[in-house]
């Protein structure tokens, strides 16, 4: 999916370009390793960006002089503090496709088959013992079907996670009338996260996505049990896209941006309601930042956390994607670009954590003979049905060998279960709160942690609890003894 290149964009440091491949083995993550570990060589909004949407948004990196780049057409340019991208999102405007099948549904079917098979080969070329991520879903049953050809050798895997996903009966159905092995790991959130301790020291760069401690639980086990390499099933939706549903009609009435009160979630009403939260939470959002999934905190928490106004400096990071944005013909137009930005993030979480792992990870979706087939070959009938239906190809595919799969009746949402994790590690985070404050670093987190620790059984507090799960120990890690200046030192850009 990526390799790195270096670009000339400081004389001191290049910008770390994760740049699309099959094959992610030659990533090289030293660059990080040189830089100086000391708060100033965070980037103060890129932790803004994860604490508002659980991401960095792209090219920018939790470090100032790291830039991520995920494709040769985006160039890192201007000054260490102001990065700009080269192009105008070339490659996640909308694509002009065929409007209707010009070809038979059974020749686009095994077309896609021969390339996905194709795509898994040459990724997965230099592994002995492959595993896949399993989820249950379509895109992994898809992928599940190219593998009993391509890689019948491959282990599957599929993570149970929190009460909502019930996705494991039909990953398992799947894989052994596949022929493929299969295990499972059920998610134990204090297990995770004390793997999450023992290798934070190892993460070279840092996401908080609600899938990245199940991510690293799953590589973690992954190499115990003597697996050499690992498959994902990410990166189809930007070439399929995502069909709008009425609940983001809904959303995007609902999020206007307002400033509520943070006592408004305190009500008894309210603060035992995940709906009536979320809901709350999406009036505080801008609609396109409401596309991005879970719970995250509301502008004005984000402030408190730092102490000072630093909100505003992440929500500007979106404008440079106003133009592929306003050029969207509808919502799921709109949806699509969410998911590019999304994912192109959302590969750290695999990235990062098999490279903490020293494991090799393949994203067959990201082959690029097969990304150019789907992005310019398939017709708009075969991506979304004129219903809403989303993925007509991937499920025509998955007719070939299946048919109602329980994942299309009912798909749960959360890879992990973020109310458990506070349960169980509670103490653990507040002291990594508080040691983040004697560093001048995220100084409101105890607070927060304290004022809302009641509530914690709440997935939508829960899940602000596992942001901070996520970032604090990471960034505690990376910082020496805080000197003068960095007591002292401005965050604002």
């Amino acid at each position: 999916m990526a390799s790195v290149a270096p670009s000339h964009y400081d004389e001191c440091m290049s910008p770390l370009a994760l740049r699309l491949r099959a094959d992610t083995r030659d990533i090289d993550f030293s660059l990080v390793d040189a830089l100086p570990k000391d708060r100033a060589s965070f980037d103060p909004v890129s932790i803004a960006d994860l604490l508002r949407n659980a991401f960095v948004y792209p090219p920018h990196s939790v470090y100032r002089r790291i830039k991520v780049v995920f494709s040769d057409d985006y160039l890192v340019l201007g000054s260490n503090d102001d990065p700009v991208l080269h192009a105008a999102l070339a490659a996640w405007k909308i694509t002009a496709k065929p409007s209707c099948t010009s070809r038979s549904s059974d020749a686009l079917v095994q077309t896609y088959h021969r390339l996905l098979c194709a795509a898994v080969t040459n990724s997965t070329a230099r592994m002995q013992q492959p595993w896949f991520l399993q989820s249950g879903g379509k895109d992994s049953t898809s992928m599940a079907i190219a593998l009993a050809d391509a890689r019948p050798d491959v282990t599957c895997i599929t993570y149970l996670g929190g009460r909502e996903e019930n996705e494991l009966a039909s990953a398992q159905w799947v894989a052994r009338n596949l022929g493929l092995r299969h295990e499972a790991l059920v998610c134990d959130p204090g297990r995770a996260y004390d793997r999450y301790l023992a290798h934070v020291q190892q993460i070279p760069l840092l996401t908080a996505d609600f899938a990245m401690l199940s991510y690293l639980d799953l590589v973690a086990e992954i190499r115990g049990n003597g697996g050499d390499g690992v498959l994902d099933a990410l990166g189809s939706d930007v070439y399929f896209g995502m069909p709008s549903h009425w609940r983001h009609l809904i959303f995007r009435v609902l999020a206007q941006h307002f400033a509520l009160p943070d006592h408004l979630f305190n009500l008894w009403g309210i603060r035992r309601s995940f709906r009536l939260c979320y809901a709350l939470s999406t009036m505080q959002m801008s609609a396109f930042e409401r596309f991005y999934p879970g719970s995250r905190f509301s502008d004005e928490e984000v402030d408190a956390l730092f102490g000072e106004p630093m909100a505003m400096y992440s929500r500007r990071r979106l404008d440079v994607f106003l133009c592929a944005i306003q050029a969207a013909r509808t919502v799921a137009d709109r949806r699509r670009i969410a998911a590019a930005i999304v994912e192109a993030a959302s590969f750290g979480k695999g990235l990062y954590t098999a490279s903490a792992l020293a494991l090799p990870l393949a994203y067959p979706y990201c082959d690029a003979r097969l990304g150019q087939w789907l992005t310019h070959e398939v017709p708009e009938d075969h991506l979304i049905g004129p219903d809403g239906t989303n993925k007509i190809l991937v499920r025509k595919h998955i007719a070939r060998s299946f048919l109602n799969l329980p994942y299309i009746a009912k798909k749960g949402c959360f890879r992990f279960d973020v109310c458990a994790l506070a349960r169980v590690r509670y103490d653990r985070v507040r002291q990594f709160a508080i040691d983040a404050k004697a560093q001048d670093l995220l100084p409101g987190a105890p607070a927060w942690l304290d004022a809302h620790r009641a509530h914690l059984d709440n997935k939508y507090f829960a899940s602000k609890f596992y942001l901070l799960a996520v970032v604090l120990p990471w960034l505690l890690n990376r910082l020496q003894p805080a000197s003068r200046e960095v007591q002292t030192g401005a965050w604002l850009p």
